[in-house]
């Protein structure tokens, strides 16, 4: 005795070429979605941070750190050295730790270096490494000599 097959109507099932052309809808459409998280997940993991100082000067009474943002994520600036020695309590403008946007820049004013190097105020003659360290635990030095 054959048993009878629940079918609609006279039909056995769907034709194969339509059945093909559902496969092939149902790959690309997921394919479609793994390449757009594939390259949100790259994108993510090729940001870099990069800073430049592209100047430093003695003004006269402080030293003045030009830091420009030429990498592809915000950089956020949380210490300043000077000769090695943190002290962020003589970083009068802006205020740390603070944020570099991507393309943009910050002047940095340091109004002398820590006490401990030349009784805290700025020495004619003698060259001075002020680094730039970053939360990402970066750092980026630069010399200025005070005339």
């Amino acid at each position: 005795m054959r048993r009878k097959l629940l079918f609609i109507g006279d039909r056995e099932g769907i034709h194969p070429v339509v059945a093909t052309v559902i496969i092939v809808a149902v790959s690309i459409a997921i394919a479609i979605a793994v390449a757009l998280w594939a390259t949100g997940l790259v994108g993510t993991f090729t940001r870099y941070e990069k800073l430049e100082i592209t100047a430093i000067y003695y003004d006269g009474t402080d030293v003045q750190v030009i830091v420009n943002n030429t990498g592809s994520t915000d950089v956020t600036i949380t210490d300043v050295f000077v000769n090695g020695i943190p002290d962020n309590s003589k970083v009068s403008s802006p205020t740390l730790p603070f944020t570099v946007a991507v393309g943009g820049g910050q002047q940095i004013t340091i109004s002398g270096p820590p006490s401990s190097i030349t009784s805290g105020s700025w020495q004619s003659g003698i060259t001075y490494e002020v680094t730039v360290h970053t939360a990402s635990g970066k750092d980026y030095p630069k010399s200025v000599v005070i005339p």
